[in-house]
């Protein structure tokens, strides 16, 4: 199913309906000046759950079979994956089982109950949580939806650029954050296939860059550690598929460390008056940093991809 096409993501966008909030594009005069491009944001922190993740599952569960759907799902997630398969379940009727890390941001642990998934708490990172999720799949016969490395979810992930390119055809430049690559595949599939010119560069954290080392090595690499406190980010090991897409179609990656992503954060808040989390921020804070070259003028889009803020990891940061 790789590469997925304009007409994929048109399909994925029919699919989803109302369900799916059409976000907007949102212009800053400050940005834009500050960086002398033409700077838009693409504000999928007024999607529902608050970020982009429900687009993913909900694409992905019209390719369940009867028998799946009966047995339910499990996932694994840092919280944003975690309420868009807890609603997409609830919205297609499946019994959802998520498998959070024990440190995740707790208001995003909270919307994931409420939204009536079985909220199962292990590990510190994505990856520890996700083995126990693979556990679940053979103790339970639970259906496996993975959080990024799969091109049904790539292809709901990515009606992000259809919506930018359908919004601002123009569009030179589109930045996105990385963590596991579900997203920028995604987007930078739907925005080459509808104009190969537009250029795709990811952020990641310094701390946590998993897709930039593997796409230099030409393979996945596993990181020894990680140094990353935003978990939209805090991966240790990108997607086998998201990496042979990312090296197919995303022009740069960037990375930068997270206090300059707090630091865009609070820019973002204090200048956009719009809440955004670190990974959504990511991409504020690279154009911020000077780390994004372009010519001038030219008409950029920075992917805001949640706005699902852990409150508790602002706190000491500079507000100026």
């Amino acid at each position: 199913m790789i590469p997925l096409t304009a007409d994929d993501f048109r399909r994925a966008r029919a699919i989803m309906g109302d369900r799916v909030a059409r976000t907007p594009l949102l212009t800053s005069r400050l940005l834009s000046e500050r960086t002398g491009y033409e700077v838009r944001l693409k504000a999928e922190l007024f999607q529902k759950t608050g970020s982009y993740k429900i687009r993913g599952p909900l694409n992905k569960f019209t390719f369940l079979t009867d028998e799946e759907k009966r047995r339910g799902v499990v996932c694994s997630s840092a919280g944003n994956h975690a309420q868009g398969v807890a609603l997409a379940a609830k919205l297609n009727g499946l019994h959802a089982v998520v498998v959070m890390a024990e440190n995740a941001t707790p208001s995003k642990i909270a919307a994931t109950r409420a939204y009536g998934a079985e909220v199962v708490l292990h590990g510190t990172i994505w990856d520890e949580a996700n083995d126990k999720a693979r556990q679940l799949v053979e103790e339970r016969g639970l259906t496996y939806v993975h959080p990024f490395d799969d091109p049904q979810l790539m292809m709901g992930q990515g009606t992000v650029g259809l919506e930018i390119f359908e919004d601002w055809p123009r569009v030179d430049v589109a930045i996105v954050p990385i963590g596991g690559g579900g997203l920028i595949s995604g987007v930078s599939m739907a925005l080459k296939s509808l104009n190969p010119k537009v250029r795709v560069i990811g952020v990641e954290s310094s701390g946590a860059p998993g897709m930039k080392r593997s796409v230099e090595a030409g393979h996945v690499v596993t990181l020894d550690r990680v140094d990353c406190i935003i978990d939209g980010l805090r991966v240790k090991r990108v997607g086998e598929q998201t990496r042979e897409v990312v090296s197919r179609f995303v022009d740069d990656i960037v990375t930068l460390p997270d206090e300059q992503i707090f630091d865009a954060v609070v820019w973002l808040m204090a200048h956009c008056k719009l809440v955004a989390e670190g990974a959504a921020a990511a991409t504020v804070g690279a154009l911020l940093q000077g780390l994004i070259k372009a010519p001038a003028g030219s008409k950029v889009v920075c992917v805001l991809s949640g706005g699902n803020v852990n409150l508790d990891q602002l706190r000491g940061l500079k507000w100026n």
